[in-house]
């Protein structure tokens, strides 16, 4: 497919929908048990403060679950967003180069927030949702992982995911 526009020829992918709540055990009984969807990997974000865990479909697509780990601020203003509830939180595309691509907007005046280069298996930048309708827009160029184990949707829940914090989900 040929794609136009202001990230022309950086490979733009769309990878996943992140959902958030907060409890990812009360996301699973609709993406995983009535809509099919199998675990693929999981873990924590110490530094930011959430936990993750991602979920594939039969056609690839993915869900990405997110709640907050213990006493983490991380999601205070989403939730007070959306009362608490939670609901989608980003949109997440992959691109091939995230240095080309802050370029390109940051040249056409569109604001960002969030930029992270410094690990090399994980670089992004968010689109600020007022650029985008009101949905948050992560653009990342993922890197090379060499052999990270992938451990299994109990572990993840009990707090033993890649880089977990061995606090268990609520």
């Amino acid at each position: 497919m040929d794609i136009s526009g202001e990230l022309e020829g950086l490979e733009v992918v769309f990878d996943h929908t992140a959902v958030a709540a907060p409890r990812i055990r009360d996301l699973l009984p609709i993406y995983r048990d009535l809509l099919g969807g199998v675990y693929l990997r999981g873990g924590d974000n110490v530094v930011n403060g959430y936990r993750t865990m991602q979920l594939e479909y039969h056609n690839r697509s993915k869900i990405e679950l997110m709640e907050p780990l213990a006493g983490s601020p991380f999601f205070d203003t989403f939730f007070d967003l959306t009362r608490g509830r939670g609901g989608v939180h980003h949109l997440n595309f992959h691109v091939s180069d995230i240095h080309a691509a802050v370029a390109r907007l940051s040249a056409r005046g569109y604001r960002m927030h969030g930029l992270s280069l410094d690990d090399p298996r994980w670089r992004e930048v968010f689109l600020h949702p007022k650029e985008a309708h009101g949905v948050l827009i992560q653009l990342a160029q993922p890197g090379p992982r060499g052999g990270e184990p992938s451990p299994s949707l109990e572990d993840v829940l009990a707090g033993r995911g890649v880089r977990g914090t061995g606090v268990p989900s609520p």
